[in-house]
């Protein structure tokens, strides 16, 4: 039967988490297995591997495949060294206790080689945290300095309408001491038109009533001769 170490899937939609198996070749990707031998998770930075060495170790023993994921993955955590350094031991090249050195000096510099990285990657982040701390205290001040502009050309404005404002009142005010000027001065040039008006139909009326008073006076004048003569017929 043969048997091939690949990677089953698992985990969410967008944030998939992977199986380390022996299984089947024959088997569907994420059929049944044979045995699981670590998970491998690509969602951090670096990757997460968990991974039993040793088992598989005697897989590729056994003769089991790795698929090109997987080899790459038996490969960053040194299962393909070790595979190679027994193989020595089997072939006489090293003893055990050889090929146990070489692996733990691997794995030391392995080890050290990710650490590195690690702090690589820390240093990165602070450095990116940093960066962006100062980009943001530098929109900070942008933002404070555009909103003192801004109250600055508001006052200014308000000032600016204030003054304007003032300048319609008084010019309001003039309007309306000329006008009560102008409406004064046609009163009392109405007033003494109808002064005036009111002494001429006065003395019309005067020299009407005095034409009249005349005018009887006549009547009676013409009258009274008569008056007589009727007296002295009688």
């Amino acid at each position: 039967m043969p048997v091939r170490i690949r990677l089953q899937r698992h985990g969410k939609k967008g944030k998939p988490f992977y199986w380390i198996v022996a299984a089947d070749a024959r088997s569907k990707r994420d059929g049944k297995f044979l045995e699981k031998l670590g998970t491998y998770n690509p969602n951090t930075n670096p990757a997460t591997i968990d991974l039993n060495v040793d088992q598989s170790v005697q897989w590729l023993v056994n003769g089991a495949q790795p698929s090109d994921t997987a080899r790459r993955i038996l490969s960053y955590k040194g299962v393909l060294y070790k595979h190679h350094l027994l193989g020595g031991v089997n072939k006489g090249a090293l003893t055990e206790e050889q090929a146990e050195e070489k692996y733990n000096v691997w794995l030391a510099e392995k080890e050290k080689a990710v650490s590195s990285k690690l702090e690589g990657l820390d240093k990165a982040k602070a450095e990116a945290r940093a960066k962006a701390l100062e980009a943001e205290k530098e929109i900070n001040e942008k933002r404070a300095a555009a909103a003192v502009e801004v109250e600055e050309e508001t006052e200014a404005v308000v000032e600016e309408v204030k003054e304007t404002v003032e300048e319609v009142k008084e010019a309001a005010e003039e309007k309306a001491e000329a006008v009560k000027e102008v409406v004064e001065e046609k009163v009392e040039a109405v007033k003494e038109a109808v002064e005036e008006k009111a002494e001429a139909v006065k003395e019309a009326v005067e020299e009407k009533a005095e034409a009249v008073k005349e005018a009887v006076e006549e009547v009676k004048e013409e009258a009274a001769p008569s008056a007589d003569k009727k007296e002295e017929k009688e």
